[in-house]
């Protein structure tokens, strides 16, 4: 009790604005009370404990996102506490939710049908065409299932009122429902019997709705749907791909898809195949270089005319977006009236287009009462990337800049109230503080209607001012509990046990995605290696045993086989094998340092992102962070090889993950022959280096040494290190899983499994390289092997590597159709 006297005792809300936890008689609103009161229970190492695994989980799942301009991916800034909302209160806001998508949909269907709001005046039709977003190749289209907009989303605030206030309109490709389902997951987890206590509404049947209206869009009973994604270096590409594995959707991105006969296909392993809904995370403009922005790469040509075709159903329409427009507030009240015969419910806050002369006249008259804000899109015309301004807080030469702008071009400009947000409480350093916060509530549309999900996308500042919150520094993002009156039915995705159709076999996998699991296996399997090469360096360089000569000449070939492979500078042995060992393990700069295909690896990752498990991208995460170099002195070579085999037993876990959990489908079987091809093809190299005609018996022992295979030769041979016996063990013997003959078998028995484009009888060119590479090597004798033979099978095998992109890795117009194979459709 004395905790919860000293939350709301030290709890002050900003003067004069009503927030979410104190009441207009400056009392703890009742909800925030039954919260408070249950968390008090908790003792303090308790709430720090549960902070401490919602941390744990967030860095677990990789739960991440990008700030735009930026390279690489952040944390995820979860707040310690959730924004709680009444069941009462809640009901208010999904029903004005609701009307306004209704209102958002009514006219975009009449802008690109009828056209009668343009044509009678309700809406001048420079305050749509002057929006990128208007595209008027949609004029006349029919939207799959009679709908321009699937899901809708809207940014709320509270207003001075205590009332709720529409600040912004999300229609071109609404971002954040995926991570308001990860902050759930989190913080539930995080917090299991308070979420209990609470009955907070879930969000699963929200999902389950949205799922079963997109698929209602598809022409067939079991329709393929794609997330359309500009990639991994998307802002928000972690939420396409949790959306992706949650949804059960195929991840996509514009290469992947390919026009024909007026359909959309997938470019898979199996030839293409029919897309039926294609639900786009990238903006319009960016959809068709053929028809709209011409520089795109994201995009899919004749996306548009297959639209038109009625061959492919894209979520939102390409031309949604319209409505996020600024200047379209300032008509949305009469809109409303004129479509609906009903006032907002949410009213945006009051808008002025300056595209009409009376309104820019206002404008220009309060210009500093009010803010200044583009009218299209999120930038102002001559202000470094800001969206809006106050014009009173701005510097005089600035602001007659801006008027004689607005007097000149006011099409590009609105003028709006001044917002001041209301505030929620924001645990800081222990104890609660009011922050200002934006929720974003969304709308799906589905064959019963408009549905909302009960709670949203939080975001809460870090300044105690803030008019505007967006994800970036010092900004969190809070789950949002509606808070139910009687106990919740819990619910869940899985769909009923008869409408269940059971599949063992999947032959969608795109083309891309096979390819970044191909190269993933590549990239894991050179790490390896080269991990294996500098921990033999560095053990070898101080080992008291190996005589001068022999361990010199030794130490030369390994620093030589890191130098050839790319993680080594030429110039570098010549510093010593405590340099090269270094350089090797984690030089930013050297592509083929371990480090530097540890980031090649998990770059190749994040294209199959969907397709990983939470524990995969963790161990993928924990190989840089094992590799990447401290600021701290050069490490002694005791302290190299400790490194390097952390490294090889993070890699091992990594094996391990996909050997025990990765279902043995066509992925597994791309992420396999990658390893294999890699693995084989350094064995030879290997081989070349250390157990070539004039090895020594030292240098063979280098050769068991990086092939991992010392005790099984010992437990074999009695007579010592001799060539053709190790030449065996690596080369040709097929119960050596570190051999290539080994590698060449996986490859084979794997390649067999895939889908074949021809039914001619004839193998395709993957298969007939590796069936006779696996005779050769079956027929082999080790004694007759020479070094001319060993660079032949490496040549082989690189050949086969060429052979498996050329056939599964297509990327261009050529692609080839597949006949309907059994398992696959």
């Amino acid at each position: 009790m004395e905790r919860f006297e000293a939350w709301t005792r030290d709890y002050a809300p900003l003067p004069g604005i009503p927030d979410e936890f104190i009441d207009p008689h400056g009392l703890s609103r009742p909800h925030w009370r039954r919260m408070l009161s249950a968390l008090a229970e908790y003792e303090p190492n308790e709430i720090q404990q549960s902070f401490a695994t919602a941390d744990r989980r967030i860095r677990n799942r990789g739960l991440s996102y990008r700030v735009a301009g930026e390279k690489d991916e952040r944390v995820w800034p979860i707040s310690r506490m959730p924004l709680l909302l009444t069941e009462e209160e809640w009901r208010g806001i999904a029903t004005g939710v609701a009307q306004r998508a209704e209102l958002m949909e009514r006219v975009l269907a009449d802008v690109y049908g009828e056209g009668r709001l343009i044509a009678e005046g309700a809406l001048p039709l420079p305050a749509l065409t002057g929006s990128k977003d208007y595209i008027a190749a949609m004029r006349g289209v029919r939207p799959p299932g009679g709908r321009w907009l699937r899901l809708y989303a809207v940014d709320i605030g509270r207003g001075p009122d205590g009332s709720w206030w529409a600040l912004s309109d999300r229609a071109q490709a609404p971002s954040g429902c995926g991570y308001a389902l990860e902050n759930r997951l989190v913080v539930s987890q995080a917090f299991p019997d308070l979420y209990a206590q609470l009955n907070v509404e879930r969000l699963a049947p929200f999902f389950r709705s949205l799922s079963a209206g997109l698929k209602s869009s598809g022409q067939r009973a079991e329709p393929r749907i794609s997330i359309l994604t500009p990639g991994p270096l998307s802002l928000t590409y972690f939420e396409q791909a949790y959306l992706a594995r949650y949804l059960g959707f195929l991840l996509v991105e514009g290469e992947d898809l390919v026009m024909r006969d007026g359909r959309i296909f997938v470019r898979t392993i199996a030839g293409l195949k029919q897309c039926d809904v294609i639900w786009r995370h990238i903006d319009a403009d960016w959809c068709d270089p053929l028809e709209l922005n011409a520089s795109s790469r994201i995009g899919v040509p004749g996306l548009l005319e297959a639209i038109r075709n009625g061959g492919v159903a894209v979520e939102n329409m390409p031309g949604a977006g319209l409505v996020e427009s600024r200047a379209l507030l300032a008509f949305l009240p009469v809109l409303a009236r004129r479509l609906l015969d009903q006032d907002l419910l949410i009213p945006n806050i009051a808008t002025w287009w300056c595209g009409q002369s009376r309104e820019r006249e206002r404008v220009l008259h309060e210009f500093d009462k009010i803010s200044i804000a583009a009218a299209f899109g999120d930038e102002l015309p001559g202000l470094n990337g800001q969206s809006s301004v106050i014009a009173a807080e701005m510097q005089a030469n600035e602001r007659e800049r801006l008027r004689d702008s607005i007097a000149v071009r006011g099409i590009d400009y609105v003028g709006q109230d001044i917002v001041r947000l209301s505030t929620t409480p924001r645990w800081m350093q222990g104890k609660l503080e009011p922050r200002p916060f934006v929720l974003r509530v969304y709308c799906a549309a589905t064959t019963d209607g408009w549905r909302v999900m009960p709670g949203g996308f939080c975001r809460i500042s870090d300044r105690a001012d803030a008019r505007a919150v967006a994800m970036g520094d010092g900004v969190e993002s809070a789950d949002v509990w509606v808070l139910a009156e009687n106990p919740v039915e819990v619910s869940s995705l899985l769909p009923s046990p008869e409408s269940a159709r059971i599949t063992r076999l999947l032959g969608n996998l795109p083309s891309r995605a096979a390819d970044s699991l191909f190269w993933f296996g590549r990239y894991l399997e050179r790490a390896e290696a080269t991990l294996r090469v500098v921990r033999c360096l560095s053990a070898r360089s101080v080992d008291p045993d190996t005589p001068m000569r022999l361990g010199r000449q030794s130490l030369d070939r390994l620093m030589g086989v890191l130098v050839g492979w790319g993680a080594v500078d030429p110039t570098t042995p010549a510093k010593g094998a405590a340099a090269a060992s270094e350089q090797g393990l984690r030089s930013a700069a050297n592509y083929g340092s371990a480090l530097s295909l540890a980031h090649s690896a998990r770059n190749a990752a994040s294209v199959i992102r969907e397709r990983l498990t939470h524990q995969t991208w963790a161990l993928i995460g924990r190989l840089e962070v094992a590799l990447k170099p401290a600021r701290e002195r050069r490490p002694s070579a005791g302290e190299i090889v400790d490194l390097a085999d952390e490294a090889l037993t993070t890699i091992a876990a990594l094996s391990g993950l996909f050997d025990e959990n990765f279902n043995r489908g066509a992925g597994w079987v791309f992420y396999e022959m990658g390893r294999c091809v890699e693995r084989g093809a350094n064995t030879c190299r290997l081989l070349r280096q250390f157990a070539a005609h004039d090895a020594t018996e030292h240098s063979l022992g280098v050769m068991l040494d990086l092939i991992d295979s010392q005790i099984t030769y010992r437990s074999r041979y009695l007579v010592g290190m001799a060539l053709a016996p190790v030449r065996d063990m690596a080369l040709l013997d097929p119960f050596n899983p570190r051999s290539v003959a080994f590698q060449v078998n996986r490859i084979d028995e794997g390649i067999s499994t895939l889908p074949i484009l021809r039914r001619d009888g004839m193998l395709e060119e993957p298969r007939r390289l590796t069936t006779l590479l696996r005779a050769q090597l079956t027929a082999e004798r080790a004694e007759l092997v020479d070094d001319a033979r060993i660079l032949t099978v490496e040549q082989e095998l690189l050949a086969l590597a060429n052979a498996i992109a050329g056939r599964y890795f297509l990327q261009g117009a050529g692609q080839g159709r597949a006949e309907k194979i059994t398992g696959f459709e």
